[in-house]
């Protein structure tokens, strides 16, 4: 289940039926150099790897030549992946999945800024003993509000603007999506079971 990016089909956001997630960012280690024309859009090759077996494997056998870089965070068999494309190399590294983490488009935020959005997911987490999916819908929502470039929603000029948020909560077999369409003031939910 995922939304769909009207423009090239493909997603940033997939839950699949065993409840494995992957979330899509644009960019590899650093800001690359945008080239005219890839052989296909990263979020149809987000949709190939989920729809595999067992995304973790595929990743080390699918084909990224001539794709734009990106990072994956993957959630699969409980058990939790950042697997980076920087345009020559591919990356995997299994990470704690009983630790926060977050991340920040290496396209949109230069590094600095990426250390800033980092220490207020810290300053987020600071004297919370546990973190509800309406407390993390709040730090996406309400987060440097005010800040239209950096903030977690941004508009920048109204060129490049946060469109959307979405969140899932992933508790044994069940799945719960959250969308929120920033642009429409809509939000979607539903929930699906793993058998």
């Amino acid at each position: 289940m995922y939304p769909k990016d009207p423009k090239a089909g493909g997603t940033w956001f997939v839950v699949d039926a065993n409840g494995t997630v992957l979330v899509l960012l644009n960019g590899g280690i650093v800001k690359h150099e945008h080239q005219f024309l890839y052989r296909k859009s990263r979020g149809l090759i987000a949709l190939d790897i989920i729809c595999s077996a067992s995304p973790k494997d595929f990743w080390h056998e699918i084909n990224l030549e001539d794709i734009e870089p990106f990072t994956l965070v993957l959630y699969q068999d409980k058990k939790l992946y950042e697997l980076i494309w920087d345009g020559l190399i591919k990356r995997a590294s299994q990470l704690d999945e009983t630790k926060n983490h977050i991340w920040s488009s290496v396209t949109l935020y230069p590094e600095e800024i990426r250390k800033k959005r980092s220490s207020w997911f810290a300053n987020f987490l600071k004297d919370k003993n546990e973190i509800t999916a309406l407390d993390m819908l709040g730090f996406h929502k309400n987060t440097e509000g005010d800040d239209s470039e950096n903030g977690l929603i941004i508009n920048r000029e109204n060129t490049l603007k946060t469109l959307s948020i979405t969140q899932v909560i992933v508790s044994q077999n069940k799945s719960i999506i959250d969308y929120h369409d920033l642009v429409t003031a809509k939000e979607f939910s539903t929930a699906f079971i793993s058998i």
